[in-house]
C-alpha cells in the first residue's frame, strides 16, 4: 500500500503541468513494458485541469493509451452531466487516443446492464486477471469527501465483489451512475487526485489531520497516491508539502 503524500500548489495551472510532467513519465514506462498505458479519469472539473497542458504535449504516445472512466453518468454521451462528454472537450478533441481505446458507457442500456458491459470492456483489455491492475487513476473528490460515484455512507462502499458497480440513488444528481469499486481503485499503480477550491478545506482538515472517514480517505494505491490540491483546499491542512515537487510530510 502507498503512503499519502499531499501537495499543495499556488493555482490549477501549476497542478497542470505537475500532472503534465507526471503522466509523461507513467506512460512513457508503461508502453515500455506493456506497449500501452491504461488511465482512468473522473469528471467534474478534473478533465479542465488535466487536459490544459497535457493536450499540448507531444511527446507522448497517445495511440498507446486506454481510457476508461472511474464512473460515468447514465445519460448519452452527447449530454451536459456526461463524464466523457467533458473529457472529450477537454482533451479528446486534442490528442490523437484512436476511438476503439476510448472505452464509453453504454447509454442505451440500463444501469445495471451498463455495469456488467463497463466490466466486459475492463476485461478485455486488462485480461483474465483477479483485478485491472491500471497504471493510472486520476480521481476528484466533493465537499462532501466522496469520489467517483462513492457516497458517505452508501452501500457502494462495502462492495467487493465486482468491478464496476451501478446506483440508482446518487446523493447528487444524476442519480444513475456506474463507478469502478474499491478492490479495482486501490489496485491501481498510481492515483493522484485532483482538488481545488476553499469549499473543501474543512473536509481535507478532518480527514488528513483528525482522521474522520471519508469515501475518499479510503483509497489507496499499489506504489504510488498523490493528493494535489491548491493553496485554497489546503490551507487549512498541517500533512502537506508546501510546494509541488517538494518535500512531502503525510
Amino acid at each position: 500500500m502507498a503512503a499519502r503524500q499531499i501537495f499543495s500548489f499556488p493555482s490549477s495551472k501549476a497542478i497542470s503541468d505537475t500532472l503534465d510532467a507526471h503522466i509523461a513519465v507513467l506512460s512513457a514506462k508503461a508502453i515500455a513494458s506493456s506497449g500501452k498505458f491504461t488511465i482512468a479519469v473522473s469528471g467534474g472539473s478534473l478533465p479542465t485541469i488535466l487536459a490544459a497542458t497535457l493536450k499540448s504535449n507531444t511527446t507522448i504516445d497517445f495511440s498507446k493509451w486506454h481510457l476508461f472512466y472511474a464512473d460515468e453518468r447514465c445519460v448519452p454521451l452527447d449530454h451536459a452531466d456526461s463524464n466523457h462528454l467533458a473529457v472529450q472537450r477537454a482533451l479528446l478533441d486534442h490528442v490523437p487516443i484512436p476511438a476503439a481505446h476510448v472505452h464509453t458507457l453504454t447509454a442505451s442500456l440500463a444501469p445495471a446492464e451498463a455495469a456488467k458491459r463497463y466490466e466486459q470492456d475492463l476485461r478485455a483489455v486488462f485480461g483474465d486477471v483477479a483485478l485491472p491492475e491500471f497504471d493510472l487513476i486520476l480521481l476528484g473528490v466533493g465537499p462532501d469527501g466522496h469520489t467517483c460515484s462513492l457516497f458517505p455512507d452508501h452501500p457502494l462502499l462495502d462492495v467487493k465483489d465486482r468491478w464496476v458497480a451501478h446506483l440508482l440513488d446518487s446523493p447528487k444528481p444524476p442519480p444513475a451512475r456506474i463507478t469502478l469499486t474499491y478492490p479495482v481503485v486501490n489496485n491501481a499503480e498510481t492515483v493522484i487526485f485532483v482538488a481545488t477550491g476553499a469549499g473543501k478545506q474543512d473536509m481535507f482538515h478532518d480527514m488528513f489531520d483528525k482522521g474522520v472517514d471519508f469515501p475518499s480517505g479510503r483509497v489507496t494505491a499499489r506504489k504510488n497516491l498523490f493528493w494535489f490540491l491548491d493553496e485554497p483546499a489546503a490551507v487549512k491542512v498541517s500533512a502537506r508539502s508546501t510546494e509541488a515537487g517538494g518535500r512531502t510530510t503525510a
